[in-house]
């Protein structure tokens, strides 16, 4: 998880020979992925998942988002993980909300092969990478300045758990890589050094996503809603520890898989965004409430 991070630092100073080494097989022309192979971009099926809404963050990837009751007059929300916080990674248990942000994001075009502008951060809405692993920005524009600016839409999180077997497509805005696979199953709990998450999503082999990954959207392909958020794999086979995440079944058996990659769900985000699009907690949202807030 954290190599994601620094992976994609070092990947970016070192430049093309990180790409090579790190399997990513990436071209100067932005790849799409149709069933695990990937192709130039432009060249793919005409309803393919493209890189529209999808940002590129200094150490990370993520997307414009708008939940059911997001209106086009409300500040647009950039989602990416947790733990590509500018402030840190949070600790196990603790959530972080309305806190103030400068962060900057660079919107891509549709083909991934080049830029359409700034997107700017006022605040962090919500964060945390208790249960799941998720960072939510409110932008300085609207979803309507943006789209009238830039004529990038946002991303629609579904509010609907994904099934097993589910088409999906991660798209990083970090790599300009999309990666192309099927939901291989719901993990219980997944497990990474302090931090423990639920309902993971794991990945069939095919969408072996790379460090700088984080925070990319998971697509579902037929919908073109987002169903999750790309955050880690078990990169050398160790159990539990950072960066070597372990799953751990409904009666506490540990199981450790080598090279597969997981993702973390977003329907209780997008059930969660209420009035104003603001993250709504307690009551009927079932997100992970600041310590303060939880105690009352």
């Amino acid at each position: 998880m954290t190599r994601r991070l620094a992976g994609a630092a070092l990947a970016a100073a070192a430049g093309a020979t990180v790409l090579a080494a790190a399997g990513t097989g990436a071209a100067r022309a932005a790849p799409a992925l149709q069933s695990g192979r990937r192709v130039p971009a432009g060249h793919g099926a005409r309803d393919e998942v493209d890189f529209s809404g999808i940002v590129k963050l200094s150490n990370c990837s993520g997307s414009l988002v708008r939940g059911p009751r997001s209106l086009d007059t409300d500040a647009a929300l950039v989602m990416t993980n947790g733990h590509c916080l500018e402030t840190g990674m949070p600790e196990a248990g603790q959530v972080i909300v309305d806190q103030p942000s400068t962060r900057t994001f660079t919107l891509l075009d549709p083909a991934g092969t080049g830029d359409l502008g700034t997107l700017r951060a006022t605040r962090v809405e919500y964060a945390t990478m208790t249960d799941t692993d998720v960072t939510v920005y409110r932008l300085d524009s609207t979803y309507a300045a943006v789209r009238a600016r830039y004529g990038a839409p946002a991303l629609s999180l579904s509010t609907a758990k994904p099934s097993d077997g589910t088409d999906i497509r991660i798209v990083s805005g970090y790599w300009r890589t999309i990666y192309g696979c099927k939901i291989d199953a719901t993990v219980h709990r997944l497990r990474e050094a302090e931090w423990t998450w639920k309902d993971s999503l794991r990945y069939a082999p095919e969408c072996a996503t790379v460090h700088g990954t984080s925070g990319s959207p998971v697509v579902d392909a037929g919908t073109h809603r987002v169903v999750g958020i790309n955050n880690t794999g078990n990169d050398d086979g160790e159990r539990c520890t950072m960066n070597n995440p372990c799953e751990v079944d409904g009666a506490g058996a540990v199981t450790v898989r080598r090279g597969v990659h997981y993702g973390q769900q977003t329907y209780l985000l997008a059930r969660c965004l209420g009035e104003g699009n603001h993250v709504v907690l307690g009551g009927s949202c079932a997100l992970p409430e600041p310590a303060a807030a939880a105690a009352r």
